[in-house]
């Protein structure tokens, strides 16, 4: 075919491109336009049209101006075919407009939920009431394969449905066939030569088939998973060391059914460095002793990218303290290649001294602001203490009205060296009306009934009526508690109860008592951690026993004491607790000491001292150690001779060895009924359990323990040989319906007449 044929050909084909894209246009000939009209718009307005149209009344048109008509208005998405056309003076804009979504539809979705998935198709585009293209649905198909490949479902089918709806609609129907998720079969560290495969995966979060995966989901292919696994390990070798170690590569193999995955790393670990020298530099407006106190780095250390990012965060820490709130603290290394070293200069440029302008409260609707300024260690008006604002949110936390507590340092505009201090809070119910049923194993059936405000009408006070009933006790109780009875903070508290006791339902000897007392109780806050509680309780005790089943130690008290009494008894307690909360805590520790005492003129005289202590140690983010130990000793004095039988001390069941009977551990009477002792040890070691699928519900917590403890009788020394052992795993639930505790223990170095009972759970009390 010769050149000229060809050209005349393309000039054709491009005659014709034009003409189908620009559509017909009936006005060949020039023309002011004197009115538009627009035919064929069902849902989208006229003016909509207008606003795109780049034609107005009184411009000339020719067919120079419909190309750039037709053009704008198909660029706005909302027709899929546009003409125009001219009756005398009138442009005519015919248009057909694309269908509109009437409704999406997803079907088969199970890993993730549907409202997650229609807010990701909206942030795409395909949404009820947009218009319908094509395209935008290919998207969204691409980015939810996207989203289950994420979650290792490689299986995934999915499979877009478009059936027209009356109204110019269209319904989006999306049918998911999620498959299984590839589950990681093997995988394989190359190029380790200082640490072992296993050492190394076991930074993972990811691993193999195990007994925790069914709840874990740990050995489900994630890349977000794998991604964050890399950094990890990349962190253990930086705080071991080698800062030259480098991930090469990394291959992910997957079994033609998409049903496993094989994991390859490749690594280079490189040379380990250790730190030789440490230096402070800059603006040490603190004395450089104590900025050095809280560096952890030391010369000759093995380098620890951890130790170094601790090391900046406990000076900047220390500047805060002391007012300068914007410290800024860089730890810049010099490595020697040669000598396999790092010099580490810790920068420092405090800031200006920054000062709290004023401290506001949110979101305590009934709480008084009172009530939680009172609790504030950081001061209007002084430099800020970034110690002082996070301890001034603890004590927040601690007073149990709010579920949560946030605080935020807020610059004061147009200033420098001022900030405000911003607590927000969320109120939890502090009152509440009890009115059910219970069941103890060691209790039986409980109805409660109870009135308690632990915030009344919002002033901090607590007040409380309660009555209980079970086979055991039938209790009264009225007190009322003013935490701050003092401005210093010095709390005062009256109680009075009634209670009847039928303790051979409680797995002890056999004796009934009715006591009605009285009492007044006094906390003194002597530092920050540091409490002392003194009390004066009268009480008026009755003693009844069975005349042919009572032990001979309840007789002979009767025959020698009587069964009447008036009681007068003083208590003091010290405690010293750093706790970060008051119900579930994850940290701090617990030392109190307490010791009550029936003074004279009373008709009995006796003591008795308690010890409890508790350490709770972060063993990571999610992992924490409670190491538990407890005390207790009691004797008579004066006109008394021996501690009386009903204020024994007991052991076995929920609060000391669980997996034994309540109150079931110890010297026996001759009916083989538990009548307790005067010495009391126990001691429990617990892991508190991360449960990733209650993770974000803060009223379950779930630990694995082993306790040991048992109790000695008057006449008994103590003989490590008599410690009763148990191990198991138990829980607690803060339910909206009273509080659920529950174990399962295997009791070990139980002797032959204990009294077992591996599963243990109270329901509707917290006795």
């Amino acid at each position: 075919m010769q050149a000229g044929a060809i050209d005349r050909l393309l000039a054709a084909i491009v005659l014709l491109a034009v003409c189908c894209f620009v559509g017909p246009v009936r006005a060949v000939d020039t023309f002011v336009v004197e009115d538009i009209r627009v035919e064929g718009l069902d849902r989208i307005s006229p003016g909509t049209v207008f606003n795109y149209l780049p034609v107005k009344v009184g411009d000339s048109f020719d067919e120079s101006r419909s190309g750039d008509a037709v053009r704008a208005l198909f660029k706005t998405g909302f027709f899929k075919d546009i003409s125009l056309a001219h009756e005398g003076n009138v442009l005519v804009v015919k248009v057909v407009e694309r269908e509109a979504i009437g409704e999406i539809n997803i079907t088969g979705n199970k890993a993730i939920k549907s409202e997650e998935l229609l807010k990701g198709l909206k942030d795409i585009g395909l949404s009820v009431g947009e218009v319908y293209e094509e395209s935008t649905l290919d998207k969204v198909v691409q980015e939810l394969r996207r989203q289950y490949y994420s979650q290792g479902k490689y299986g995934v089918r999915l499979e877009p449905d478009v059936k027209p709806l009356e109204g110019n609609r269209v319904a989006v129907n999306i049918n998911i066939s999620e498959g299984k998720a590839a589950r990681i079969k093997a995988i394989n560290i190359v190029g380790n030569k200082a640490y072992d495969d296993g050492e190394l995966i076991d930074q993972f979060k990811l691993t193999t088939r195990n007994w925790l995966s069914f709840f874990t989901r740990s050995d489900q292919y994630s890349r977000q998973k794998l991604s964050g696994d890399l950094e990890s390990l990349r962190s253990y070798y930086l705080d071991n060391g080698y800062i030259n170690f480098n991930v090469d590569s990394t291959q992910v193999s997957i079994t033609p059914d998409k049903t496993e995955v094989y994991i390859t790393v490749n690594i280079t670990e490189g040379e380990r460095f250790t730190v030789s020298e440490v230096k402070l530099a800059g603006e040490l407006i603190v004395p450089q002793e104590d900025l050095f106190e809280a560096v952890t780095t030391r010369k000759g250390m093995i380098f620890s990218r951890k130790s170094v990012t601790e090391s900046s965060k406990a000076v900047t820490d220390r500047l805060g303290e002391d007012g300068y709130a914007f410290a800024n603290v860089n730890a810049i290394p010099d490595i020697d290649e040669a000598a396999k070293t790092v010099a580490i200069t810790y920068f420092v440029d405090p800031g200006n001294r920054t000062y709290v302008r004023r401290i506001t409260f949110a979101g305590n609707a009934k709480t008084r602001d009172e009530v939680l300024r009172r609790e504030m260690r950081q001061m209007e008006g002084s430099w800020i203490s970034t110690t002082k604002v996070e301890r001034s949110k603890v004590r927040l936390q601690r007073l149990g009205y709010f579920s949560e507590v946030n605080v935020e340092t807020v610059p004061v505009p147009g200033t420098t060296d001022q900030v405000d201090v911003n607590f927000t809070v969320v109120e939890r119910p502090s009152g509440n009306l009890l009115l059910g049923l219970g069941f103890s194993q060691s209790q039986g059936i409980i109805f409660n009934t109870s009135v308690a405000q632990d915030n009344f009408l919002g002033s901090g006070k607590r007040i409380e009526f309660a009555f209980n009933n079970s086979d055991i006790n039938r209790q009264f109780v009225f007190g009322y508690t003013n935490p701050y009875y003092t401005l210093d903070g010095i709390s005062r508290g009256f109680r009075v109860a009634y209670q009847e006791t039928n303790a051979s339902d409680a797995n002890i000897t056999r004796f009934d008592s009715k006591i009605i007392s009285v009492g007044v109780n006094y906390g003194i806050p002597v530092t920050e951690y540091n409490f002392v509680n003194v009390a004066f309780d009268y009480e008026r005790t009755e003693l009844n026993a069975d005349q042919f089943f009572v032990a001979t130690i309840v007789r002979d008290f009767l025959n020698r004491e009587g069964n009447e009494f008036d009681v007068l008894r003083l208590t003091a307690g010290f405690a010293y607790d750093t706790r970060n909360d008051a119900i579930f805590p994850t940290e701090g520790v617990l030392h109190r000491v307490r010791s009550e005492m029936a003074v004279p003129p009373g008709d009995l005289n006796y003591y008795k001292v308690d010890y409890d202590a508790r350490w709770f140690v972060p063993l990571t983010r999610k992992w924490t150690f409670l190491l538990k130990g407890r005390v207790g000793w009691g004797d008579s004095y004066g006109k008394t001779d021996e501690l009386p039988f009903f204020e024994n001390l007991f052991a076995g069941g929920p609060r000391t060895v669980r997996g034994y009977k309540e109150n079931t551990l110890g010297p026996e009477d001759e009916f083989g009924r538990a009548i307790g002792g005067n010495l009391l040890v126990v001691g429990n070691a617990e892991i508190i359990l991360p449960l990733p699928f209650l993770a974000e519900l803060k009223s379950v917590r779930v630990t694995g323990f082993i306790d040991a403890g048992n109790v000695y009788g008057t006449h008994e020394d103590f003989e490590a040989d008599k410690i009763r052992m148990s191990t198991g795993i138990s829980g607690v639930w803060m339910s909206p319906f009273g509080v659920l505790t529950a174990s399962i223990a295997k009791p070990f170095r139980d002797q032959n007449g204990d009294e077992t009972q591996p599963f243990q759970f109270t329901f509707g009390t917290s006795f």
